[in-house]
């Protein structure tokens, strides 16, 4: 009789088990969902996040400002390239011959300026006897001691030297300095300059510090003025995420961000908000919306907002560049 006792109190702890175990399981699934939920409802209150975003940074074209026959280029595709540095060169000949015959012309005309200097000079010291002569020649005159045709002669002379003064000094400008500057002077000295400035560029300069992409340019090419050579990505990159209108209530300048970007999902960077656009996204392209139309359709509008990185992400672990996909949460309480 106790050994029957004994099996029927092990089968109903058998029967009560399974029953424990499913009210424990059936507790901590109770617990899991309402701390998801809180979690839910504590990330919904204190962070915005989209996934329309993207990395950004302002290339820039590189570009010849003359034309000519490429001779030598300096950088390769992905290279990474510094504010200043020569690129690639153009061939020079005849950028050359322009700057010597520029500087010909400027050296002719200064001489010329220098003899029309020399010249108004005479041509002050040829009136100053001109009118001395024709002062004692007319004192002769009313003495009688020469004739008439003799004063009419020296008055001609004394007129011509006159004419002669006055086409002198129009062939000079003075300036308040007394230094003379004639406009030819000043014109062939800016061609000068000018064919000094053409032949500098034949050098193509690297206008900013960063990597080369879409290097299109090859020694032998010829390029016309402003024709695309490669494009430099600076090292500078941000973070451009369009938040929808009614995601911005609490967001402000300042306010922390967490980044991750699709590349690196098990990476969390840090940045800041650091200015919102005062415009959406379609208010701003090219062709805006016209809103004051029969068939308006109300549309939620998405707002630029430019986020920062805070931490310096190092090139040789991370490869962040523009284009790539993010998703930034702003804690925004």
């Amino acid at each position: 009789m106790e050994d029957e006792k004994i099996t029927e109190v092990k089968q109903e702890e058998k029967k009560e088990a399974p029953k424990g175990r499913k009210r424990l399981i059936g507790a901590i699934v109770g617990i899991a969902t309402l701390c998801g939920i809180g979690y839910f409802i504590h990330d919904a209150l204190m962070y915005q996040s989209t996934d329309d975003a993207y990395v950004e940074t302002t290339t820039v074209q590189v570009s010849p400002k003359v034309s000519g026959h490429i001779t030598k280029v300096f950088v390769e595709d992905n290279q990474h390239i510094n504010a200043g540095m020569v690129v690639a060169e153009i061939d020079d000949t005849d950028y050359k011959v322009a700057l010597d015959r520029a500087e010909a012309n400027y050296q002719k005309t200064l001489l010329n300026q220098k003899n029309a200097k020399a010249n108004f000079k005479a041509m002050q010291s040829n009136i100053d006897v001109a009118k001395k002569d024709l002062d004692r020649y007319t004192k002769l005159f009313e003495s009688g001691a020469v004739s008439k045709q003799t004063l009419d002669a020296a008055q001609a002379k004394y007129d011509s030297a006159q004419a002669n003064l006055t086409q002198a000094e129009q062939a000079l400008l003075s300036t308040s300095d007394n230094k003379v500057a004639d406009a030819d002077l000043k014109a062939v000295k800016a061609d000068r300059d000018r064919a000094a400035l053409n032949l500098s560029y034949t050098k193509i300069i690297a206008p900013q510090t960063g990597t080369v992409t879409s290097r299109r340019v090859e020694p032998g090419m010829y390029v016309q003025t402003g024709s695309p050579l490669f494009v430099t990505v600076p090292d500078k990159v941000w973070v451009v995420a369009n938040f929808k209108e009614n995601q911005l209530r609490n967001m402000k300048k300042g306010q922390p961000v967490d980044i991750k970007i699709d590349t690196y999902p098990n990476k969390v960077f840090k940045g800041e908000v650091e200015s919102i656009q005062r415009s959406s996204g379609a208010k701003s392209s090219l062709f805006p919306p016209e809103n004051a139309v029969g068939s308006f359709v109300k549309i939620v509008q998405r707002i630029p907002v430019k986020i920062v990185f805070t931490e310096e992400i190092n090139p040789e672990e991370f490869t962040v560049v523009p284009g790539m996909s993010v998703v930034p949460k702003v804690k925004v309480k």
